[in-house]
C-alpha cells in the first residue's frame, strides 16, 4: 500500500477514513474512493460471528474501492485467522482489530475497548492473523479504559502486542474509553483528547507505524499532526462535509491531480448509482452518503431536501439525483 508520489513514497495509511458503525458501508467508500484516490478507507466493523455465521456475504465491497481494509470484531484468535484468511482471499489489503469500541453490545461479546485490558489476548489475536495472512495486520485502539488511562498502561499495551503479537501498526484514538456510564457517542466527545500522550508514544516507539484519530475536523490539522506521527485518520468530518476529502490527494499526499468539481463527483456516481438499483438497492441507502458535498454552496439546503424527501419513495433512480443537482445554483463550484 505504497505508492511513489513525487519521488516521495506514502502509505495509504498516511490519510484514512475511520470505520464507522452504520456510516462506512459499501456505498458510502465508493463515493469517498471517487473524492480521493490515496486515502484508506475502512469497513465498518464486522464481527467474526457475522462472518463465518451470518447469511449475508459481510465482506462485499467494490474493487473500485481499493486500497481498502477489514475491520474485524471479535477475541477468538481461531475465528480472527479464519476471517481473516478469508478477507485476504477477497482481496482486502489489510486487516484492522478493533480495540477501542466502548459499546455495551460490544463489550458483552468481549471485543473492542475492554480488550485494553487483556493485553496478552490481543497479542495473540493479532499474531494468529499474522501467521495466516500476507497482509497488514492492525490495531485501533484508545489511549485508556475507565481507570486504566495512565501512559504507562498504554505503553504496556502496546508493546505487549507489539512485542508478543507482531503487531508494527496501530491507530490511536486519542481519548480515553469509559466503559460504563458513557454512550458511544458521549465517548467519542466527553472524555478529553491527549494528543501529545500520541505523540510520546511514538517518540518512545520509533520502529511503530502509528497514526492519530480524534477530533481531526480540517487537513491543516492532519498536516500538523502528520509532524509528529506516520498518518492521521478523519472521523465524522469526513462523512459531514465530504468535499473536504477532494483536497486529500493533493495537500497529503503531494498529488498533481486536479481537484474534481462536485457536481463531476455526483455526475461520476451515475453508473454506480444503475448498477446498485439494478441489483435491487434501493437509492436512499446511496444518496444518505452524499449529502454534505455541496456543503457551503448555494442550494445545498434544497439539494439535502430532495433527496431527503424523495430518495425513499418508490420508483426513485437517477432522476431523482439529476433533480435535486439541479437545485445547487452554483453547479461547477470547485469544493473547499
Amino acid at each position: 500500500m505504497t505508492k511513489d508520489i513525487n519521488n516521495t513514497q506514502y502509505a495509504a495509511n498516511r490519510f484514512s477514513i475511520a470505520p464507522m458503525l452504520d456510516w462506512t458501508d459499501r456505498h458510502c467508500r465508493y463515493f469517498h474512493r471517487l473524492l480521493s484516490k490515496e486515502t484508506l478507507l475502512y469497513t465498518e466493523m464486522v464481527t467474526t460471528g457475522a462472518i463465518i455465521h451470518g447469511k449475508g456475504d459481510y465482506l462485499a465491497y467494490s474493487e473500485e474501492e481499493h486500497p481498502v481494509a477489514l475491520q474485524l470484531g471479535g477475541s477468538d484468535p481461531a475465528a480472527l485467522a479464519h476471517c481473516a484468511k478469508l478477507a485476504e482471499q477477497r482481496g482486502y489489503d489489510e486487516i484492522n482489530l478493533n480495540v477501542g469500541c466502548p459499546s455495551d453490545r460490544v463489550q458483552n461479546g468481549m471485543f473492542g475497548a475492554c480488550l485494553m485490558g487483556q493485553a496478552t489476548l490481543v497479542a495473540d489475536c493479532i499474531k494468529a492473523m499474522r501467521d495466516v495472512v500476507s497482509i497488514p495486520v492492525t490495531v485501533k485502539t484508545r489511549i485508556g479504559i475507565d481507570d486504566q488511562d495512565s501512559y504507562e498502561f498504554l505503553c504496556d499495551f502496546i508493546s505487549t502486542v507489539a512485542g508478543r503479537g507482531e503487531c508494527d501498526m496501530f491507530t490511536i484514538h486519542a481519548r480515553k474509553a469509559w466503559l460504563s456510564g458513557l454512550s458511544p457517542k458521549e465517548n467519542r466527545e466527553v472524555p478529553p483528547l491527549d494528543y501529545p500522550r500520541v505523540y510520546q508514544l511514538k517518540r518512545d516507539f520509533p520502529a511503530l507505524t502509528i497514526a492519530i484519530n480524534g477530533g481531526v475536523k480540517t487537513l491543516e490539522e492532519a498536516q500538523q499532526h502528520l509532524q509528529h506521527l506516520d498518518g492521521v485518520m478523519m472521523g465524522r468530518e469526513a462523512y459531514q462535509n465530504p468535499g473536504i476529502l477532494a483536497r486529500v490527494d493533493s495537500e497529503i499526499f503531494g498529488c498533481q491531480s486536479e481537484v474534481m468539481d462536485s457536481v463531476a463527483i455526483i455526475e461520476s456516481l451515475y453508473p454506480y448509482i444503475e448498477r446498485e438499483l439494478a441489483n435491487g438497492t434501493y437509492l436512499g441507502h446511496i444518496t444518505r452518503h452524499i449529502l454534505g458535498l455541496f456543503q457551503g454552496i448555494p442550494g445545498a439546503r434544497q439539494w439535502r431536501r430532495h433527496l431527503s424527501e424523495n430518495a425513499h419513495k418508490p420508483g426513485a433512480d437517477v432522476r431523482t439525483v439529476e433533480q435535486a443537482l439541479a437545485l445547487v445554483r452554483s453547479p461547477r463550484t470547485e469544493m473547499a
